[in-house]
């Protein structure tokens, strides 16, 4: 059965985990709760350095594979950079994503200046998922990937961003990058669930890109990360094995041929 929003709100912790093709949410339909086709794809899978030149194109692309492999998930589509600039260019951008794939919601970052955007899209019908704390695609901006809720001014400006998105009608929350006291607080403050990226353990949920906690993408690991698996090891020493196999005439053997 499609998980929805009823049936997430009835659980005491959610996983969300990314995924940007219809062989891994295959896999992981039957164990998260939620798929994010996020737009770290463009740095996991496109090998760019930030999020930033991400396309609403690439990402129905991508989110229609992802349907196509999930039957069960709740999943959430990233809306890229600079495709929710005016709250009528939201409603765009959103209409043309539920219109060509089968997404369940769309997320943007952004506090109470993104206010008016997420009420729009919601008065639509269009589910919306917040994002506030360390948002990737203001990094270029801020000089990089910067911890939020260090200090008072900025712990009483994310309790606002939360509340303004909640109104706004958002039916879950992102908080990244947030100290974990200022999380809980946000958490405690919300009626929607709120889903943690290094934001510590008092979250509704968790989210984490799947090329991280699998040992997939290799440049640098955050904080925040667990890895669950030394993929890229794993296949190296398997795609080896292959060639190994070829050059030795040991692939293919008697039980490989017609």
């Amino acid at each position: 059965m499609k998980n929805t929003l009823n049936k997430l709100y009835k659980k005491e912790k959610l996983t969300m985990i990314t995924a940007y093709d219809a062989l891994f949410a295959k896999i992981f339909d039957d164990i998260a709760d939620i798929i994010l086709v996020g737009d770290s794809l463009n740095m996991s899978f496109l090998g760019e350095s930030d999020t930033l030149n991400a396309t609403v194109d690439q990402m129905i692309y991508h989110t229609r594979a992802v349907c196509n492999g999930a039957k069960k998930a709740y999943i959430v589509c990233d809306m890229p950079f600079g495709s929710y600039i005016t709250p009528q260019k939201a409603l765009e951008n959103a209409v043309r994503i539920y219109k060509e794939t089968k997404a369940d919601g769309v997320k943007l970052e952004g506090g109470a200046e993104k206010a008016e955007q997420v009420k729009l899209l919601t008065d639509n019908a269009i589910a919306v998922v917040g994002h506030i704390g360390l948002m990737p695609q203001f990094s270029r901006s801020e000089g990089g990937y910067i911890v939020k809720g260090k200090d008072e001014d900025s712990r009483k400006k994310l309790l606002e961003d939360a509340k303004a998105i909640e109104e706004a009608g958002a039916v879950m929350l992102v908080i990244e990058g947030v100290k974990e006291d200022v999380a809980r607080e946000i958490t405690e403050s919300v009626k929607i669930p709120t889903i943690g990226i290094g934001a510590g353990r008092y979250t509704t949920g968790q989210v984490l890109v799947w090329s991280d906690m699998l040992g997939f993408f290799e440049d640098f690991k955050p904080k925040f990360v667990r890895r669950y698996l030394n993929g890229a090891e794993l296949v190296r020493d398997a795609v080896k094995k292959y060639v190994d196999d070829v050059n030795n005439g040991r692939f293919p053997g008697e039980e490989e041929i017609y």
